[in-house]
């Protein structure tokens, strides 16, 4: 591996990590929604990694990540009986999504700082080269 593929896989490892955090997002906004049809409930979605692999000499060398799918939850709805509620269905129960915030917030924090961590990568290398430059002078 190069010294430039190592911008390759940060680059790649920042990308999937941000579409982590907005999947990551877009749980926490929904977690309060409700609905009167529990087909209707946002389902807390998760995206699933996959290592890009480049083929060298016969062997797998693995060059970077990316995001493979995203696939939602199969949790079922939490039911609440809310028969005043407008959007009650005709037993009187409103559905929600079943999301764990606190889950959530944890693994919020984890693709922070994996981004952190991949940033620091980034300039490190950016140092590295720029001192190898300068050698040369």
């Amino acid at each position: 591996m190069g010294l430039f593929s190592v911008f390759d896989v940060a680059g790649s490892a920042m990308n999937a990590q941000t579409v982590r955090l907005n999947s990551i997002s877009s749980n926490l906004a929904n977690a309060d929604s409700v609905s009167g049809n529990p087909d209707q409930v946002y389902k807390a979605k998760s995206p699933v990694f996959e290592a890009l692999l480049k083929q060298e000499l016969g062997s797998n060398n693995s060059v970077g990540v990316r995001v493979k799918e995203i696939v939602e939850s199969q949790a079922a709805p939490l039911i609440r009986y809310e028969p005043n509620h407008p959007l009650a269905d005709a037993q009187g129960n409103i559905y929600a999504p079943n999301i764990n915030t606190v889950e959530q917030m944890a693994n919020m924090m984890s693709a922070s700082r994996s981004y952190q961590n991949n940033v620091e990568v980034f300039n490190t290398s950016k140092q590295l080269l720029m001192q190898t430059i300068n050698m040369g002078r």
